[in-house]
C-alpha cells in the first residue's frame, strides 16, 4: 500500500543577525530521500500465488493480507536450524544482502510468531541494529562519530522498540532526542502526533499501533539492519542507518489466536555537523531525511497509528495487477518500483 509523501526540499537557512554571521542551521531535514519526489509506501497486500511468482499490487485504498510461507534461506548462517525446530540466528548485518532471503516452512501461531518468516532468524530488539567501528572522517574525532553512532541508534530504539510507544503512547524518549534548532522537524512532528492527517502522520517516523485495535505477541520486535558514515564534501559527517523492525500482532481481544506481523523498513540519516559553522546542540540528533516502507497496514488510513489487517477482513472486487515487493528483500532500494497508491507484499 502506498501513501503520498510531502515533498519537502532540503535548504538550509540563515540565523537571525542575533547570531554570529556566517552561522548556519543545520540542513533541513526532509521527509523522502532522493531527487524526485518520492511516496511513502504502506504495502499491505499480499499475493495469492507463491512468493516467486506473486504479480499483484493494490491501486486503491483497501486492506488485504494473506500469508505465504517465507523464511530465509541462511545465507551466511548456512541455514542450519536450532535443535529446538526454528531456524539458527543469523550472523549479523555488515553490508547490503545480494538478494532477497529463501523460503522454509511454518504458520505464525501465538508461540512462535515469527514462524514462517525470514524474520525468525533475526536478532531481538536492539541487537539488531549493528553499528560499525567508530573512526576519524571529515572534521570528526572517532569519540565524536562514535557517539554519533550510538545516538541514531538509540533514536531508532526509542522511536521503534519503546513498548509504551509500540502501544500507541507519545514518544516521548525520542522526541528528546531531537535537536530543538530543527524547528520545522520538531513542529511538523508535534502536530502529527497532536493532529495527524495525510500529510502528517507519525508512523512515518514512529511505530505505533492502537492499542485498543491490536496488542502484542510476546515482547520481542526482530530486528536487522546496520548502521553506516561517510564524510561529506563540507567536512561534516553523515549517518545512514538503514533497520528492518518486525512486529508479532494479534487482536486486543482476549483469546484471540490470530497472529500475524507488521514489517517497518527505515532509512534514516542524520548529520554530525561542526558547531563551529553550524547551530547545533550537543547531544542532540540533526536529522537530515527519513524513509520508510510499511507491509500489512491499512491504507487510506491516517489517524497516527499502524493498522495490520488480518485475514477475514480481507477485501473482495477485482484483482488488482502490478509487480508485488518482498517486505523482507533488503537487497533493494526503498524507492524500487514505488508508485502512488496501494501496493502488495507477497509475505508477511
Amino acid at each position: 500500500m502506498s501513501v503520498e509523501r510531502p515533498a519537502s526540499g532540503r535548504r538550509s537557512k540563515n540565523v537571525s543577525s542575533q547570531e554570529p554571521e556566517g552561522w548556519r542551521t543545520g540542513p533541513a531535514w526532509q521527509e523522502m530521500n532522493g531527487r524526485a519526489a518520492r511516496k511513502r509506501r504502506i504495502l499491505g497486500a499480499v499475493g495469492v500465488a507463491a512468493a516467486a511468482a506473486a504479480t499483484l499490487a493494490v491501486l486503491r485504498p483497501e486492506l488485504v493480507l494473506s500469508r505465504i510461507p517465507g523464511a530465509w534461506d541462511g545465507g551466511k548462517s548456512d541455514a542450519k536450524t536450532a535443535s529446538h525446530g526454528t531456524p539458527a540466528p543469523l550472523a549479523p548485518e555488515t553490508a547490503r544482502p545480494s538478494g532477497a532471503p529463501g523460503s522454509t516452512e511454518g504458520v505464525a501461531t501465538l508461540a512462535r510468531p515469527f514462524a514462517g518468516s525470514p524474520a525468525e532468524q533475526y536478532a531481538d530488539g536492539a541487537a539488531g541494529i549493528v553499528l560499525p567501528e567508530a573512526r576519524a572522517a571529515g572534521t570528526m574525532s572517532q569519540e565524536r562519530i562514535a557517539a554519533g553512532l550510538k545516538l541514531t541508534k538509540d533514536f531508532l530504539v526509542a522511536a521503534n522498540l519503546d513498548p509504551a510507544v509500540i502501544r500507541g503512547e507519545r514518544p516521548a524518549a525520542a522526541l528528546a532526542l531531537l535537536d530543538p534548532y530543527q524547528e520545522d522537524l520538531v513542529t511538523h512532528t508535534d502536530t502529527a502526533l497532536g493532529k495527524p492527517d495525510r500529510d502528517h502522520d507519525p508512523v512515518t517516523l514512529f511505530s505505533r499501533f492502537d492499542g485498543k485495535e491490536v496488542r502484542m505477541v510476546g515482547e520481542t520486535v526482530k530486528t536487522r539492519g546496520r548502521l553506516t558514515f561517510a564524510e561529506h564534501k563540507d567536512g561534516s559527517v553523515g549517518i545512514h542507518a538503514d533497520v528492518t523492525f518486525v512486529y508479532p500482532l494479534t487482536k486486543k481481544e482476549q483469546g484471540s489466536r490470530a497472529v500475524e506481523r507488521t514489517i517497518v523498513r527505515r532509512v534514516l540519516d542524520t548529520d554530525l555537523l561542526d558547531a563551529e559553522r553550524f547551530l547545533v546542540t550537543p547531544g542532540k540528533l540533526t536529522v537530515r531525511s527519513y524513509d520508510v516502507d510499511i507491509a500489512n497496514s491499512a491504507c487510506g488510513v491516517h489517524d497516527g497509528f499502524l493498522h495490520p489487517v488480518f485475514d477475514e477482513r480481507r477485501p473482495s472486487g477485482p484483482a488488482p495487477s502490478g509487480p508485488a515487493v518482498d517486505p523482507y528483500d533488503r537487497s533493494r532500494d526503498l524507492d524500487t518500483g514505488r508508485r502512488e497508491g496501494c501496493g502488495t507484499v507477497t509475505r508477511t
